[in-house]
C-alpha cells in the first residue's frame, strides 16, 4: 500500500469546513486540527467528537492544550490509537505501517514544512504533530496532514523533517509517534449521533469546577506584563497557549452543538461564541498593550468570556444534568 487513504492529492485537497477562512478561529492546535482533516478525508463527521471541549481548564500558566481522547475516537469512529515504539529508523516503521494500512501521527519540526510558510517554515524550529498519508523514501517524498490541511514535503525539506542528515554527534530521531488503525466498516452517522450525545453528558459532569477565563483573567495582566520585558516575538507563543486555545476550542464546542441540535442549543451556541469572539478581540488588545506598556485596560478585558462561560454552563446544565 503506497497511502493509506489511496486519491488525495495535497494540490487538489480541500480542507474541512471547520477550516473554512471565515471561521474566528481558522486553525486551533496541530492535533486536532489534523484530526479534523483525517476523519474528513474519510467521509466521517468530525464535529461528532468536539465534546470534550467543555473540559478545557486553565492550568495556571496556560489553557489545556485541548486533544481529542483516543477513547473518544474508539467509541465514536471505532478507530483506534496507541503508541507506535521507535527502535529502528522513523521512516521504516511508517513505511511498514502504511503498508498495513495505518495512519502514523510523528511529531516533527516545522521548520522544514512549507505550509508553515511565514510562521515557521525556515524561520524557527517547533514542535508539530503531522499524520503520514503517504511515503515515498526514495523520491524523498510525503503527504501529510497538518494543522488545517493536506500537504506534501519533498526533497531537502524530507531530509530535514526525518534528520537523514544530521551534524555529527546529534543525537537519534526518536520522536513520540503514535498509530491510528481504522475499522473494516465505518461506524454510521446514527452511531456516531447516538455516542456524540452520550458522551457530551459525560464531558460536562468532567468541566472545571470554577470559571477556568476567571481564574485566567485574575493572573492576565500581570502575566502580560512580565511577558512584555521578553522579545516581542514571544508575545505569540503566549497568546497561541492561552487566548488562541480558549478562543479556537469554545468556537469547536459552538460547532459541535449545532451539529447535534442547532435549536436546541440555540442559546448555549451564542454563549460559547461570545467567548470565543471575546479572545479574538483580547489578543488584538493585548498586543496593543504590550507596543505601549499599558496593561491596565487588560483587567477587565475578559470580563464578558467570564460571564458568556457561566451562562454557557447553566444552560447546558439545565439539560444534561
Amino acid at each position: 500500500m503506497t497511502a493509506v487513504f489511496s486519491g488525495l492529492d495535497p494540490a487538489a485537497y480541500t480542507p474541512h469546513a471547520l477550516h473554512s477562512s471565515e471561521r474566528m478561529w481558522p486553525e486551533t492546535n496541530c492535533y486536532v486540527d489534523l484530526w479534523i482533516e483525517v476523519l474528513s478525508a474519510q467521509g466521517l463527521s468530525p464535529e461528532a467528537m468536539l465534546g470534550f471541549t467543555l473540559t478545557q481548564e486553565f492550568e495556571g500558566d496556560q489553557f489545556t492544550f485541548f486533544k481529542v481522547p483516543l477513547e473518544d475516537l474508539e467509541s465514536l469512529y471505532d478507530i483506534r490509537v496507541t503508541e507506535l515504539a521507535i527502535f529502528d529508523r522513523v521512516e521504516t516503521h511508517v513505511e511498514e505501517q502504511i503498508r498495513r494500512g495505518r495512519l502514523c501521527l510523528v511529531e516533527m519540526d516545522s521548520y522544514f514544512m512549507p505550509d508553515t510558510q511565514g510562521v515557521g517554515y525556515r524561520q524557527e524550529h517547533g514542535k508539530t504533530t503531522v499524520g503520514i498519508n503517504r511515503l515515498d523514501v526514495a523520491a524523498r517524498s510525503m503527504d501529510y496532514f497538518h494543522n488545517g490541511g493536506f500537504f506534501r514535503v519533498e526533497g531537502e525539506d524530507f531530509d530535514g523533517v526525518f534528520q537523514l542528515d544530521p551534524p555529527e554527534g546529534a543525537l537519534p530521531f526518536l520522536p513520540y509517534t503514535e498509530f491510528a488503525k481504522f475499522p473494516e466498516r465505518q461506524t454510521s452517522p446514527a452511531h456516531q449521533r447516538e455516542i456524540a450525545a452520550l458522551l457530551l453528558q459525560r464531558h460536562f459532569a468532567r468541566r472545571p469546577a470554577a470559571n477556568p477565563i476567571a481564574a485566567f483573567a485574575a493572573v492576565f495582566p500581570a502575566q502580560v506584563e512580565a511577558i512584555a520585558e521578553r522579545p516581542f516575538g514571544y508575545f505569540h507563543k503566549y497568546a497561541f497557549n492561552t487566548l488562541r486555545q480558549f478562543g479556537a476550542n469554545f468556537e469547536l464546542l459552538a460547532s459541535h452543538l449545532a451539529w447535534l441540535d442547532k435549536e436546541t442549543h440555540a442559546d448555549a451556541i451564542a454563549e460559547a461564541l461570545k467567548i470565543s469572539e471575546n479572545a479574538k478581540t483580547v489578543q488584538f488588545q493585548l498586543a496593543r498593550a504590550i507596543a505601549r506598556k499599558k496593561f491596565d485596560p487588560l483587567a477587565a478585558a475578559l470580563d464578558p468570556a467570564v460571564a458568556a462561560w457561566d451562562r454557557l454552563m447553566d444552560d447546558l446544565g439545565s439539560r444534561l444534568i
